[in-house]
């Protein structure tokens, strides 16, 4: 039989859905995002078409900030081939195609013309202890975020006249009270590294590769659990490169056109930024990633593209470490400058 190709556009309540059906592409009935919906779907096709096997079918759905986690994890179970594109991919698809109206009903049926078009990579989900730690991080982030913003507020507060008593109590009981759930998530990423041994070690490992430290070796260790699973593991550095947005860019046309040099900024923004971080800490100390970015340096390299290049050192590096399980070893790596500015 022939695959079955689906569009899903992700809501909190409701996922939009369209079908390719003889070269044509029909809207299909909405369903709830529950475990009820999904099963009515399930049912609908196999009304549909009695014969389908489950690897025939093809589903197409973009990232919603964690609304689409459950259909994905659901349709992976059922055996279907599930698709998660990057949405800026898929947008500047729809601009090149004309498509300028957006609803739902639309953008599920643009996702599953995307789909047969453009055929992304099939999407594989992590193991749940990373996917666990990641939610824990995220728990972290958005504390250390809230914390950070009353503390502000205290500050303002402390500068203005005529505030009430009872705000500059309520305000140092709100702090007291982010600062003891912060240190409760903390003991709990803790406690998952002791529960788990292979993360604890996975961690270890990252921390031997020059720049990558306390603050960011969780964060770079999710992504490279997130990239090996994308790629069944068998993806290159230089993928890794384009998935993290540190991969080059040049904009020429003709003899008068040259943009400037720099990276795409596709992917995680955030772990560019740790990176970037690990660069600055990692280049000061003797090691191999300060001799690689002292050599860019001397040969005219500006200084925060050579820190640019070394951030990329830095993740192509933890790769390395990661897919062969060792801990880092100088002697056995390159120190040849990278292409990115």
């Amino acid at each position: 039989m022939n695959p079955v190709f689906l569009g899903a556009d992700i809501a909190c309540q409701t996922i939009a859905l369209a079908a390719l059906t003889e070269r044509s592409v029909d809207t299909l009935a909405s369903i709830a995002n529950t475990p009820e919906g999904f099963a009515q779907l399930q049912q609908g096709l196999h009304h549909r078409y009695p014969d389908l096997a489950a690897e025939h079918v093809h589903v197409c759905l973009e990232p919603t900030g964690g609304y689409e986690e459950a259909f994905c994890l659901w349709a992976h179970a059922q055996g279907w081939q599930v698709h998660l594109p990057n949405p800026k991919h898929v947008r500047d698809w729809a601009k090149g195609c004309g498509q300028r109206a957006k609803t739902d009903r639309i953008d599920a049926r643009l996702l599953v013309r995307y789909l047969v078009e453009r055929r992304p990579p099939l999407w594989h989900p992590v193991e749940a202890t990373v996917s666990e730690l990641d939610s824990l991080l995220e728990r972290k982030r958005d504390l250390e975020q809230m914390l950070q913003q009353e503390k502000n507020r205290q500050q303002l507060l402390a500068r203005r006249p005529r505030i009430a008593g009872a705000v500059h109590a309520n305000v140092g009981q709100v702090l007291s009270s982010l600062a003891q759930a912060l240190e409760q998530i903390e003991q709990a990423i803790q406690a998952h590294l002791q529960q788990h041994a292979s993360l604890r070690e996975q961690a270890r490992q990252l921390r031997t590769v020059p720049g990558v430290g306390a603050k960011n070796v969780l964060p770079l260790l999710i992504t490279l659990s997130r990239f090996a699973a994308l790629t069944q593991g068998q993806g290159t550095a230089k993928s890794l490169t384009a998935y993290a947005g540190l991969d080059p860019t040049t904009l020429e046309s003709g003899s008068s056109v040259r943009g400037p040099h720099g990276i795409s900024r596709l992917g995680n923004r955030r772990l560019r930024q740790q990176l970037y971080m690990g660069a600055l800490g990692g280049t000061r100390g003797n090691n191999g990633l300060r001799r690689f970015y002292e050599r860019l340096v001397s040969r005219g390299k500006a200084k925060k593209a050579a820190l640019v290049a070394a951030a990329h050192k830095i993740l192509t590096w933890s790769w390395a470490v990661f897919r062969t399980q060792t801990d880092f070893d100088a002697t056995k790596n390159a120190l040849q400058p990278a292409k990115a500015s």
